[in-house]
Formats: structure tokens, C-alpha cells, sequence
């Protein structure tokens, strides 16, 4: 919240009313549901659509700003140098091979290793690649370390496409045992994923909370299919630092889960 600006922030209070009005009518509506036999229809909120369109406005406000975002993976030293000096990029088959090659070449890796993990990569399956390859994914708020989603992108060095299917125990302590955990804190404008509506909602929601409404977690994973120039990191938290125990619980400032 303390990020909105104040073009947001009175298109936000314009609206506050209907806001409210919608959210509490349906908690209302749901609680009376729950409280039933489930036998009649489900009531209609005759807020829906004014806030509906609110959500949509906001969002198309969203699209010409960027969000804060965070992505949870494992990385060598050498990894972090480039991504400070050249930003980020999607993942595709021929970028996995380079960072294959590159552990090699550092020693890490012998080249067995190397094709033995290619192989193995989901991103060769048809039906894995639409949501893999030419996408590098984020999330929108920041997850704590122990929380389940992200422990295996912290535990495994290559994300998902070098752990995912790995049934050779051998590589499997390999990736484990390579670089550190890291939480990438990334500046992403809204217009280069595929997720202004749920920026929209996020927002709207982040808003009613300031007043004393309960609406949906409006959290969402969301990808950009661009690269992202060194400008876009605003910082890498390392396992072992103070900020990286604290992502998500206290970092940043005033950030408080509601999962």
C-alpha cells in the first residue's frame, strides 16, 4: 500500500463505498449459504458488476506500472555477478544447456552430469513446454522460506527443469549440493506479463483491507516472456542473511501474510 501513488490511491477512495458494499454483502451472502441447507441458488451481489468493472479499470491502470515480484531459486556466485550485470531472461532449452555447460566448465559438473540432466528436463516433454519454455515466472508476493511452494526451488539448483524428474539419487544430491538459495526481487512492469487483471484485483483487495474488509488473498504467479535488464533487480537475498530468513514475514516493511 505504501507504494500506490496518488493517482491510485483517489481512484481507489472514489470508489470506496462500492468497495465496501460489495465485499460486505458478499461475506454476508456467504455466511448465510453456509449457514443453510445449500438447497436455494446462490444469491447474486448486486455490487458484482460495478466492482467487477472497478477491478478492470484498476487493472488497465496497473498495465502501465511495474510491481514489485519475487522469484525463489538456487544460483552459483557467478550466476548472481551476471544477473546483477544483465538482468534476467526466459528459460528455453538452449539457455539450460548454457548454464549446464557453465557448471561444467567451473568444475561442478562433469559432462555425463551434464547430459544426464539435459536429458532428463522436463522442458523436452510436449505438454511441459507451453508452461515452461519462453517464460521466466514470479510471484507477487513474497513467500516465506519454509513455505512448501518454494522449498524445492531453494533446495535445487536449475529450478524445475533440471530437478523436476530426477529419478538418479546420485544427481539429485548433485543439484542439491550446488550454489545457495536465493529470492530475486524483481521489478516487473505489469505490461510485459500476462496478468494486469490480477495486478487489478490485487490492488483493489490490498485497498478494501485498509477498510476492514475481507476480501480474497489476491497473491498470483505471473511470467514475463521479455528479458529484464540489470535495472528490473532490486536485490538478491542470499541464504544466510538476515533479509532472507525474514522475506515474508517482516520483509518487506510492513508486509504481513494473510495466507
Amino acid at each position: 500500500m505504501a507504494t500506490f501513488d496518488e493517482a491510485l490511491w483517489q481512484m481507489l477512495e472514489q470508489k470506496a463505498e462500492l468497495i465496501r458494499n460489495y465485499l460486505t454483502t458478499s461475506r454476508r451472502q456467504f455466511l448465510e449459504r453456509e449457514a443453510s441447507d445449500h438447497t436455494r441458488p446462490y444469491p447474486t451481489n448486486p455490487y458484482a458488476g460495478d466492482y467487477q468493472d472497478l477491478v478492470e479499470a484498476v487493472g488497465r491502470e496497473m498495465n502501465h506500472r511495474t510491481i514489485r515480484a519475487w522469484h525463489y531459486t538456487r544460483l552459483v556466485e557467478d550466476e548472481v555477478r551476471n544477473i546483477r550485470e544483465t538482468g534476467i531472461y526466459p528459460g528455453t532449452l538452449e539457455t539450460l544447456r548454457c548454464r549446464l555447460d557453465a557448471q561444467a566448465r567451473a568444475g561442478l559438473l562433469s559432462a555425463a552430469d551434464v547430459e544426464a540432466l539435459y536429458t532428463a528436463s522436463p522442458c523436452h516433454h510436449p505438454e511441459q513446454q507451453p508452461g515452461r519454455l519462453g517464460k521466466f515466472w514470479l510471484t507477487s508476493d513474497p513467500v516465506r522460506i519454509d513455505d512448501g511452494g518454494v522449498k524445492l526451488l531453494l533446495e535445487n539448483w536449475g529450478g524445475e527443469a533440471t530437478y523436476f524428474w530426477l529419478e538418479d539419487e546420485r544427481l539429485e544430491k548433485l543439484v542439491a549440493g550446488m550454489g545457495r538459495a536465493r529470492i530475486l526481487e524483481v521489478g516487473v512492469p505489469v505490461e510485459k506479463t500476462n496478468q494486469w487483471l490480477s495486478a487489478g484485483r490485487a490492488v483493489v483487495g490490498a485497498f478494501a483491507r485498509t477498510l476492514g474488509c475481507r476480501p480474497d488473498h489476491g497473491a498470483f504467479d505471473l511470467y514475463t516472456m521479455e528479458p529484464l535488464g540489470a535495472a528490473a533487480i532490486l536485490a538478491v537475498h542470499t541464504a544466510g542473511e538476515t533479509t532472507f530468513k525474514r522475506v515474508g514475514r517482516g520483509y518487506p516493511t510492513g508486509y504481513r501474510s494473510i495466507r
